[in-house]
């Protein structure tokens, strides 16, 4: 059995002026539900083998504020492949983690997140998976289950939804329509 969390980035400024995509950081509102994530998590208990993540900077930020409310070190592995990945790229990631490791987590983007998981959840009737087709927001964690030895195995509509969280699910004030 193989679970598969994916964490997409909290919600990043665009009003700072930086020069590139890659540089732009997390807003307050990120910071905030990034922490607030973090700490759910760890009520959840949840534990992972493996991290792998995008280099980008709202993307080690949300990294630095889920470990103040996870209470635990993460050492990811950072991919440059991760930023801004297609759903195929991410699945080639997840083709090639290695079959000792049975918990991971990917922390990235958007589309492409979204995209992995519409991928790989069967589409039948999951509330979970109707969420997400939804609207895939910040700061938002999906885990999906895999009954599989390796994670080469790893096929489209193969995965089982165990938990979508969202930061407004969490606290509403982090939902859209809050500053």
């Amino acid at each position: 059995m193989k679970t598969l969390t994916l964490l997409r980035h909290a919600k990043s400024g665009w009003d700072d002026p930086v020069a590139r995509d890659y540089d732009r950081p997390l807003n307050g509102k990120g910071k905030r539900a990034a922490a607030m994530v973090g700490r759910h998590m760890r009520t959840l208990g949840l534990e992972f083998d493996q991290v792998v993540a995008s280099p980008a900077l709202r993307v080690t930020e949300t990294l630095d504020e889920i470990v103040s409310g996870y209470g635990r070190t993460l050492a990811p592995v950072w991919d440059r492949r991760m930023y801004l990945a297609s759903a195929a790229t991410l699945l080639d990631i997840v083709h090639g983690l290695s079959a000792d490791v049975d918990q991971v987590l990917l922390v990235g983007h958007n589309p492409g997140l979204e995209d992995l998981v519409l991928l790989l959840v069967p589409d039948t009737i999951d509330p979970h998976r109707d969420a997400v087709e939804d609207k895939y927001p910040t700061a938002s964690l999906a885990e999906l289950a895999f009954d599989v030895d390796a994670w080469a195995d790893v096929v489209a509509g193969g995965a089982r939804f165990s938990r979508f969280v969202r930061p407004r699910d969490l606290d509403p004030t982090l939902g859209p329509d809050a500053d």
